[in-house]
């Protein structure tokens, strides 16, 4: 059921903000550290364990991705709260984390997905020249006019 995925997602979320007070208590920072962070890592791993063994139905999926779906603006309209000022007063220590943390993000890509850079392109299917192709808006056949164009004439007037 839809409920069950919804559930799951609170208990995540409530497990993540009491971890995160007491990181943020044991660091004495009166503050809530990584919570929400720490609980979507939670779900992720949750449901993982779930998938694997059978036991998540596709109906406790879509609870999930319902609220994961909303998880994003949310995110995003938190962020916009914050105080940037605040972080660029800091100094270039703030700066240089953060575009360390976009570096080592994008280097990682190739390394958590297994495969090198000039192998994907290898792996790539090739589009088969007999199957029809079809409007990606509308599912509509499209009609290849380089295929049923008529020769133009060599010969002049």
């Amino acid at each position: 059921m839809v409920i069950y995925g919804v559930a799951l997602l609170a208990g995540c979320m409530m497990a993540g903000l009491v971890i995160g007070d007491l990181l943020g208590e044991m660091l004495n920072i009166d503050s809530n550290l990584g919570g929400v962070g720490i609980a979507m890592l939670l779900l992720i791993f949750i449901t993982g364990v779930l998938k694997d063994r059978g036991k998540m139905a596709d109906s406790t999926s879509s609870g999930i991705n319902f609220w994961n779906a909303m998880y994003i603006p949310i995110v995003v309209a938190m962020a916009a709260s914050q105080n940037v000022v605040a972080a660029f007063s800091g100094g270039m220590v703030a700066l240089v984390a953060g575009v360390l943390a976009v570096v080592l993000g994008l280097a990682l890509v190739p390394l958590l997905t297994g495969k090198r850079p000039e192998t994907a392109l290898e792996e790539a299917p090739l589009p088969d020249e007999n199957r029809p192709r079809t409007s990606v808006t509308t599912g509509a056949p499209v009609l290849d006019r380089s295929r049923h164009a008529s020769p133009t004439p060599a010969h002049k007037h």
